[in-house]
């Protein structure tokens, strides 16, 4: 079974952020970055599923040259080799146009799963993944919690609102998107960092896929939240305070 897990690098979740000069993304110059989370989740499950049915996992990863670290912690962690799509500025890239390269490099490999994460920890859209599948013209999930290979078959089980669960049987090739929490992610041992440094890494551009390197759309403009401090008098008896004040909390603070 052929395994492909797609990842995506992001800023580390401690990172004081800052809309750079040009105001279109933030500022890179003293960033650290990861897997994203989500993503990594995906890789367990990829790693998970080849230890209890054989295969491989692929790993492919769009962006920058700083993308093959978090590659290079993919393979340390147990995936086989790994596709990077060397491509700059993929933070300002709409979801179908980085879909587009992704399902690109994942038609090449012809994989029986696709994994992903279910939505990217900065831009955190979640639409990547199906939109995957749709160019690829697979079956696929989103927020699966638990996933098994029975004869062939996807079985999946999806979290729903309210606390239920929607049992489903794919056939293969699927993809899915990993819900964060589904598994416990493991650490890169010594051996496994010594293994990845002479596994594949296959470096792509979008001209090698047959992708035009343009997005469809592009984030002109990024900005902080405006800190605002405000107070406002409820008037009336207690009882009417008390109920527009639970008013405010439900609909405009959303806090209950």
């Amino acid at each position: 079974m052929k395994i492909l897990v797609a990842v995506k690098q992001v800023a580390s979740r401690d990172s004081a952020l800052k809309p750079a000069a040009d105001g279109r993304w933030i500022d890179e110059s003293d960033l650290t970055y990861e897997i994203n989370e989500p993503d990594a989740y995906a890789l367990e499950s990829g790693l998970q599923l080849k230890e209890q049915h054989g295969g491989e996992v692929v790993v492919v990863a769009a962006g920058p040259a700083r993308v093959s670290s978090s590659i290079r912690e993919a393979l340390a962690k147990g995936a086989d080799r790994a596709i990077h799509i060397e491509q700059d500025g993929l933070d300002a890239w709409d979801s179908l146009s980085l879909a587009r390269l992704l399902a690109a490099a994942a038609r090449s490999e012809s994989p029986d799963v696709v994994l992903t994460g279910l939505q990217s920890d900065d831009a955190g859209r979640g639409e990547t993944g199906v939109m995957m599948a749709e160019l690829l013209g697979m079956a696929h999930a989103t927020i699966a919690m638990k996933i098994d290979v029975e004869g062939g078959v996807l079985k999946v089980k999806r979290e729903l609102e309210g606390g239920w669960f929607q049992d489903l049987n794919l056939p293969m090739p699927a993809l899915l998107a990993v819900q964060s929490g589904i598994n416990k992610l493991r650490y890169a041992t010594l051996m496994g960092i010594k293994k990845a440094r002479t596994k594949e890494v296959k470096v792509m551009t979008a001209a090698d896929l047959g992708v035009e390197a343009a997005p469809l759309a592009i984030l002109e403009r990024l900005a902080l939240p405006v800190k605002k401090k405000q107070g406002e008098m409820i008037e009336g008896t207690p009882k009417e305070q008390a109920a527009r004040l639970i008013e405010k909390l439900r609909f405009e603070a959303r806090a209950i």
